[in-house]
């Protein structure tokens, strides 16, 4: 059970970043959709579990470090290599986003220039990477528990406290900035973001884990655990939205609204998140490139962060609206390979190593 909810904690941790556990990812992809949206969140939910399983399911059977085979074995020899690519620089791209949202949580909870966030992240981020993967995971795993439990206090509380008044609850909402055109195209694109994401750090989780069964299970209880949270989450957003606009994290918002020592221990759990999924983001893109656990890929992490570091003035905000509906939609091809390979024999190979 133990190696279970670590398991599904570390699934947990790299999506609940700081797009989604700060509420701004989810106010774009389903609460400005109104009540449209709630129904979006639904559809949502089927494909986590789903999607949790199958990635520990390729880990376990093809043993990879990065994600590179796995793109090749789903989608051949001509479309592996450009998706290959594709996701690489989007892991990058996300990392990016996690460092600008750890700028962002230090300017709108404690008046602090941006900087500060951007510069401590990526110094824990560095130091977390220079461990073992085993490690990484451990870390990944169990500050989630904590964060979860924070955003169902806010949940909760946000909930009783809304009057729920949807007709100007949804005047507001869709003057929100969306993701998406649509509600089902915003809801089927948040998907296939979060596939493209957590597919290649939960591929070396599959490889690396030794208890092949408790790993499966982990990945769908995890799958289950982010279902669930994305549609209370939306639900409290949408509920007071009326009190949110212009904020980069709404939830942290609705915290500090109930009380300032809440919202304190609200942002140290933000940090803690932007962390989980900034380690895995920098972690599965640089071991694209170079082994692990070598004094060279120390020195890459080094290099890949101090890129990153200047890129994260962007804005939180805008970082969250253009990348992640791009990341999506090039995961989309990624979910429509792996619904393919679901209902097929699992090669012992896949076609990058006959390249190799």
């Amino acid at each position: 059970m133990k190696n279970v909810i670590r398991v599904a904690g570390a699934y947990v941790g790299i999506i609940i970043g700081a797009g989604f556990a700060s509420g701004q990812e989810i106010v774009q992809y389903f609460a400005s959709f109104g009540l449209w949206g709630i129904m979006g969140t639904l559809v949502t939910t089927i494909f986590f579990p789903i999607f949790g399983y199958q990635f520990i399911k390729l880990g376990q059977r093809l043993q990879v470090p990065s994600h590179k085979k796995t793109i090749y074995y789903l989608c051949g020899k001509y479309l592996g290599p450009v998706l290959d690519i594709a996701l690489t620089l989007f892991l990058f791209g996300f990392g990016v986003v996690m460092i600008a949202g750890s700028g962002s949580l230090f300017e709108q909870q404690f008046a602090i220039s941006p900087v500060v966030g951007y510069v401590l992240m990526i110094v824990l981020v560095a130091l977390t990477m220079f461990l073992n993967t085993a490690n990484v995971t451990s870390v990944i795993g169990y500050i989630t528990p904590y964060m979860v439990a924070l955003t169902l206090i806010v949940v909760v509380y946000s909930l009783l406290i809304s009057d729920f008044n949807f007709n100007e609850l949804d005047i507001i909402a869709r003057d929100q900035i969306s993701a998406g055109p649509h509600w089902l195209v915003s809801s089927v694109n948040y998907v296939a973001l979060c596939y493209a994401i957590s597919m290649a750090m939960m591929i070396v989780i599959g490889a690396t884990e030794e208890d092949k069964k408790s790993a499966r299970l982990g990945g769908i209880v995890g799958g289950i655990i982010v279902g669930l949270m994305v549609v209370i989450l939306n639900l409290a957003l949408y509920a007071n939205i009326d009190q949110l606009q212009g904020t980069d994290m709404p939830t942290l918002a609705l915290a500090t609204e109930i009380s300032p020592i809440l919202g304190t221990f609200m942002a140290i759990g933000f940090l803690g998140m932007i962390f989980n999924t900034a380690v895995a983001m920098f972690y599965s893109f640089t071991a694209r490139f170079v082994q692990t656990g070598t004094p060279k890929f120390k020195g890459v992490v080094v290099v890949v962060l101090l890129l990153a570091f200047p890129l994260g003035f962007v804005g939180f905000v805008d970082l969250v609206n253009t990348l992640f509906p791009l990341i999506g939609y090039v995961g989309f091809v990624l979910v429509i390979a792996l619904f393919i390979s679901m209902f097929r024999p699992m090669k012992q190979t896949s076609p990058v190593d006959k390249q190799m």
